[in-house]
């Protein structure tokens, strides 16, 4: 029997080779499309699930108020971890991380430096929280003893090739040396910690024992025991607060933990799982720039609303050519076949055809993997060995099959055969239509969300690109790690502003990028109270670096080496301004503190407020900034004059070499810095582009397959017409306006989704493109352009048709 299904199924499919292309290959790029989002979100929900006890480790982090800002932060006090663990027997294991950003490496024998980006310092008992295994060293040992580090395999080949790196040394900056005690495992690519590749030890770092519950600087982790519950756990932190926060606060500010509260600021610490962090965690110093489990729900989205097309064009095929398989449903029935016989003649039909797709499909994701991997900046690998994908797609194949065909089997199985035979059933039913129009419809509310939200994504990017930023982004060169040139920073910064193209320079580790950031705390002099205190970014910069910024002054100057007193002075910008209240904040004096443990207050004068620009995401509204001269040897930033860059790339790479023999030179430009702050958007907004585009050439291959057969239904009607007199113009007229009506509807209906779920989208950005109605607009109307421009094709084709051919066999 099935055999016998097989084969009338296939010569079927054969014998309507049009329609069974559009349905194999409209079929196929839905569930290539979906295949690929699908590996991209699993791709994504598997951060961090390799470590053992993943289940069990937490992050802690901190949500603070204070001083008109508002910060969310990745980090906890240094004091933190070990209290806890010593406080709570819940707590099996901590440890803390701090980021030392980063370093010029090289083995003490040699005397070419390496840069390493990303070094972070560590408690010996990470390799305790996280199962990451040691290749070479004691992991009770590892980290224990001060200037000790732990590399990763690719560290450990790329300085010691072969060698075995266990004792012997490295020299960090050019000026301290490190032995290594331990050779771990490269850590997994899907963590949310794979791109440290050192670890130093945090034993004999000055900064992890100072006891500061005021200052933030820690990665904080926490491995619970067995059985704890977190979010019960959680409720803890308000006695520790009461406990050690409180006299923090009293000895630094006079106020107690209350009294801070009551006057609106807060300090609040929660528990986030290790495997939310890359999805759900967009703080201040995460470890590594993470995901957006937003864009995962969007894609997922989009993958089932691709497939869901491909299935609507196939019921709508299959529907609409019910007529053609009519008589032989009578004639089957005549025979004496069961209706049951039939539904499985055509769910089988169906099923073959969906798993005709499914190989096609695959081949496709296959060839196209490589591109959408560069698309999307992943190295998924296509499952080819894995026995459950295998199992899935086989599975999603047959089930595809049975819900795209079941309506067409069910529809065309319950005609009667002596009506059908006697040409008495009404083969278009009421039923039919209406439910062909509907999917047609939901095809198209799915394309209009589409379009408006690739033209809303597309201005946005647009948007962040082209938003003046209150600094000068462009033809800015920036030459990292200054401190490789020791003291002759000055001396070459002189000589490459002798350059034709370089117009200005300046020397700061501090940039109008979401990169650099450092929190203090400043008072008005003699007003040390808790209210009175602001809270914002203190940035060590030269004399030059408001004017090569090209920022502008709101009030007040800038430094200026003919004012020596400006080694106190002050400048701020405007939202610094207004948090501290002052009318005219030229001349007023606020203090702080160099270092968290208080030890050493410095009392500065305002000499100019610069007007705000951005110096963090566009996502976040300006905060409150300061500038202050100190030497801060970064970087080394240079405008150019717009002249020939890479000759002028080449001439201060020269100067480099001769002046740092040995140090790697590393250069950026600012704008592509900027630029990277936004790649996760760019990436979001060419995928969703990608897709949306195949999801309108899946529905115009239905449109495209259903005008045809209206075409071909019509045919005879169209002789008599033409006959009659009617020109081409009223034919294609005729045929199309039926498929414009439900475009219309089609707009109605997807235009208030769409708006709703972009506004949610933009709600991300503090500064972004404010929804037009004109957005809806263009949208429905290319949507209308798309769909006539598809059903009109098969329209002009039949209107042309000679009268004569459609009415012979009258």
């Amino acid at each position: 029997m099935l055999k016998n299904y097989l084969k009338i199924a296939w010569r079927n499919l054969r014998k309507h080779k049009f329609y069974t292309f559009l349905n194999i290959f409209g079929l196929s790029l839905g569930l290539a499309s979906c295949l690929l989002i699908t590996l991209y979100v699993v791709d994504e929900l598997s951060y961090d699930r390799s470590f053992g006890h993943a289940d069990r480790i937490y992050r802690v982090n901190a949500d603070i108020r204070f001083g008109g800002a508002d910060m969310s932060l990745a980090v906890a006090p240094d004091p933190l971890a070990f209290t806890l663990k010593k406080d709570y027997p819940q707590i099996e294991q901590v440890v803390r991380l701090r980021e030392n950003g980063s370093m010029l490496a090289r083995r003490t024998n040699r005397t070419e430096n390496l840069k390493e980006d990303h070094v972070f310092y560590a408690d010996s008992t990470f390799f305790q929280v996280f199962s990451v295994p040691l290749l070479e060293g004691d992991i009770k040992k590892a980290l224990a003893e001060p200037r000790t580090a732990v590399i990763s395999e690719r560290d450990a080949a790329k300085y010691f090739g072969k060698e075995s790196p266990i004792g012997k040394t490295l020299l960090l900056d050019n000026e301290v040396t490190y032995t290594v005690s331990g050779v771990m495992e490269n850590i997994s690519a899907h963590s949310h910690m794979h791109d440290v590749d050192m670890l130093l030890s945090m034993s004999g770092l000055e900064s992890s024992r100072q006891n500061d519950w005021g200052s933030h600087n820690f990665n904080t982790y926490i491995l619970f025991r067995e059985g704890v519950d977190a979010k019960q756990f959680e409720r803890n932190f308000e006695s520790m607060l009461v406990k050690y926060t409180d006299k923090w606060l009293r000895a630094f500010l006079g106020a107690s933990l209350d009294e801070v509260r009551k006057s609106g600021s807060y300090l609040k610490y929660s528990l986030q799982p290790l495997t939310d962090i890359h999805l759900r965690s967009d703080r201040t110093a995460e470890v590594n720039a993470n995901g957006n489990i937003q864009y995962v729900y969007i894609f997922a989205v989009v993958a089932v609303f691709l497939l869901s097309i491909a299935c609507v064009n196939f019921m709508n095929l299959a529907t609409a050519r019910s007529a053609n398989r009519a008589k032989e449903v009578g004639v089957r029935k005549a025979l004496g076949s069961e209706r049951s016989s039939l539904i499985s003649q055509f769910l089988t039909e169906s099923v073959m055809l969906s798993f005709f797709s499914l190989a096609l499909a695959m081949l496709i994701a296959y060839l196209a993997l490589p591109l959408f991997n560069n698309l999307a900046s992943k190295q998924i690998a296509f499952p080819i060995a894995n026995v459950w994908f295998w199992a899935i797609a086989l599975t999603t194949g047959g089930i595809v099959g049975v819900l795209a065909g079941s309506y067409p089997a069910f529809f065309l199985s319950k005609f009667k055969p002596l009506k059908v035979l006697k040409n008495t059933i009404e083969l278009e039913g009421k039923g039919s239509g209406y439910l062909r129009n509907g999917l047609v419809v939901f095809q198209f509310v799915i394309s209009v969300m589409l379009i408006v939200g690739t033209g809303v994504i597309h201005r946005q990017l647009n948007y962040i690109q082209t938003k003046k930023l209150g600094f000068n982004k462009d033809q800015m060169l920036i030459v990292n790690d200054a401190y490789a040139l020791d003291n002759q920073v000055k001396a070459f910064k002189e000589q490459v502003l002798s350059l034709p193209n370089v117009e200005s320079a300046t020397v700061s580790s501090f940039l109008p990028t979401p990169s650099s950031r450092t929190d203090h705390t400043f008072f008005p002099v003699g007003q040390m109270q808790q209210d009175k205190g602001i809270n914002m970014q203190k940035w060590a910069v030269d004399y030059d670096f408001v004017k090569t910024m090209q920022l502008k002054m709101a009030s007040g100057r800038a430094f200026d080496e003919s004012f020596p007193s400006d080694s106190t002075g002050i400048v701020i910008n405007e939202a610094a301004a207004k948090v501290l209240g002052y009318a005219d904040p030229i001349g007023k004096k606020i203090f702080g503190y160099e270092d968290a443990a208080l030890k050493k207050r410095v009392d500065y004068t305002i000499i100019g407020v610069v007007k705000n620009f951005h110096f963090e995401s566009l996502r976040k509204n300006i905060g409150a900034l300061s500038l202050i001269l100190y030497k801060s040897n970064g970087s080394v930033v240079f405008r150019m004059k717009g002249g020939d860059a890479p000759q002028t790339v080449g001439q201060v790479e020269a100067l480099w070499k001769k002046m740092a023999p040995g140090q790697p030179f590393n250069y950026r430009f600012m704008d592509q810095d900027f630029d990277n702050v936004y790649r996760s958007e760019q990436r979001v907004g060419e995928i969703f582009i990608t897709f949306a585009t195949i999801s309108i050439i899946i529905g115009c291959l239905g449109l495209f397959g259903l005008s045809a057969f209206t075409a071909e239904r019509r045919t005879k009607e169209i002789g008599v017409r033409k006959v009659l007199g009617a020109s081409v113009v009223n034919i294609v007229a005729l045929l199309s306006k039926e498929f414009l009506k439900l475009i219309l509807i089609a707009i109605v209906i997807g235009s208030p989704i769409a708006w709703f779920g972009m506004n949610y989208w933009l709600s991300d950005f503090a500064y972004h493109v404010d929804l037009a109605w004109w957005m809806f607009a263009v949208a429905g109307l290319l949507a209308i352009v798309i769909a006539l421009l598809t059903v009109s094709f098969q329209s002009v084709k039949a209107a042309l048709m000679n009268p004569v051919k459609s009415l012979k066999s009258e």
